[in-house]
């Protein structure tokens, strides 16, 4: 009997995406042939994690003619290749094909939220593109089997918005690294690659795209409010743009790098001495966020210093992993930083150990097979051969 064929719909270039990649390794270890579909850039890298990926140029990067032209390119590979047995759509910009076609063919979909879409920065203020995004999601969303999401909070915004909706309140798959048999090995050495000096303490902010409003300005400004330790930005996006226009003025604290390879960064990441959350509420998307970076930074064994984000705020202070910053001020981050930075290691180390223990992506992926199970029991064909 013929694998069965998943495809998998993203609206990036696959390239960093850490969800998608341990989603695919998952599906596969379930016996799912999984092909994976998204978008190829100008400065689109090799995609390391898969062989087995199909990325489209299109003809605009951003806005409304970007997002159509995604949504027609997918509807019409997925109408005109072969029929897959499962389509995997990640976040609402690649849901209106995957149901269209799901509908026309008879192939059951999994929806991944990997955010609460029509609550995110780009859509705050502008009413026209969220009341578009919002009356799709009401059209399309009620009518899945089977939603996922990344945090409780997230599950439960979907579960009261859409309370008749067919798959009650959403599965939920936090963005957790896949847990290593040994952590990795801090190496100040690393630092050296990339130019930064490692005679003072490290803080760290990763991220891949970082919006306005996810802390890198704040984490900035800090610099001028304490001396004795350096920040290193690492990722992409408007403020991250912002900050390399500012490093100049700081005297070689301030270090920002380009986006990394994900075995590279965790390195990185372990040989920093604290790492930092610090989206602002001013969305719900924000406020609501568990970001991949708190959990790099516990698996790192590094404390953190996040902002009282809800979901952010439960896993510091269930483990003990860092500091809740109350006041998301440059000063009380700088003052914050430096009372950090005085404790030992051996006071962070043994929480951060006991939380990376329970907070790992096989304690969640248990509920991949069952968003596969709740999208294909009513699809009998699927017990049958899929080259049929």
């Amino acid at each position: 009997m013929a694998a069965r064929r998943a495809v998998v719909l993203v609206s990036n270039d696959l390239s960093f995406d850490q969800r998608v990649r341990k989603t695919v390794a998952t599906l596969e270890s379930n016996g799912w042939e999984v092909e994976v579909w998204g978008r190829r850039l100008p400065d689109s890298v090799e995609v390391a994690w898969s062989a087995n990926t199909r990325r489209f140029k299109l003809p605009f990067q951003r806005g409304p003619l970007f997002y159509a032209a995604l949504q027609a390119v997918f509807l019409w590979k997925l109408l005109t290749t072969r029929r897959p047995d499962l389509i995997w759509a990640n976040d609402l910009d690649t849901l209106l094909p995957a149901h269209l076609v799901g509908l026309l063919r008879k192939v059951p979909r999994v929806y991944d939220s990997h955010e609460f879409f029509t609550e995110a920065e780009g859509l705050t203020g502008r009413p026209f593109q969220r009341g578009v995004w919002l009356a799709l999601e009401r059209w399309v969303l009620p009518r899945q089997r089977a939603v996922i999401t990344v945090n409780d909070g997230i599950a439960d915004a979907y579960a009261a918005r859409y309370p008749k909706a067919r798959f009650g309140r959403p599965l939920v798959v936090r963005n957790m690294p896949v847990k290593r048999a040994e952590p990795v090995a801090p190496d100040r050495e690393r630092w050296a690659a990339y130019g930064v000096p490692t005679d003072q303490p490290i803080a760290l902010l990763q991220g891949a795209f970082m919006d306005r409003d996810r802390g890198a300005k704040l984490a900035v400004e800090a610099l001028g409010y304490g001396s004795g330790w350096r920040l290193v930005l690492v990722g992409a996006g408007p403020e991250f743009d912002w900050a390399r226009s500012q490093q100049a003025q700081w005297g070689g604290r301030l270090h920002c790098l380009p986006r990394l390879p994900f075995d590279e960064l965790a390195g990185l990441t372990a040989s920093a001495d604290v790492g930092l959350s610090l989206d602002l509420g001013h969305h719900g998307n924000f406020y609501m966020s568990l970001p991949n970076k708190l959990f790099d930074y516990i698996h790192a064994r590094i404390p953190v210093i996040a902002t009282p984000m809800p979901e952010v705020q439960r896993v510091v202070e269930t483990f003990q992993v860092g500091q809740i910053l109350p006041d998301p001020s440059p000063a009380a981050l700088a003052e914050a930083l430096q009372a950090l930075l005085r404790r030992p290691t051996t006071e962070w180390r043994p929480a951060c150990e006991t939380a990376a223990q329970a907070l790992h992506w096989d304690a969640d992926a248990a509920q991949i097979h069952t968003a596969v199970t709740l999208a294909t029991k009513r699809m009998p064909e699927l017990a049958k051969d899929s080259a049929n």
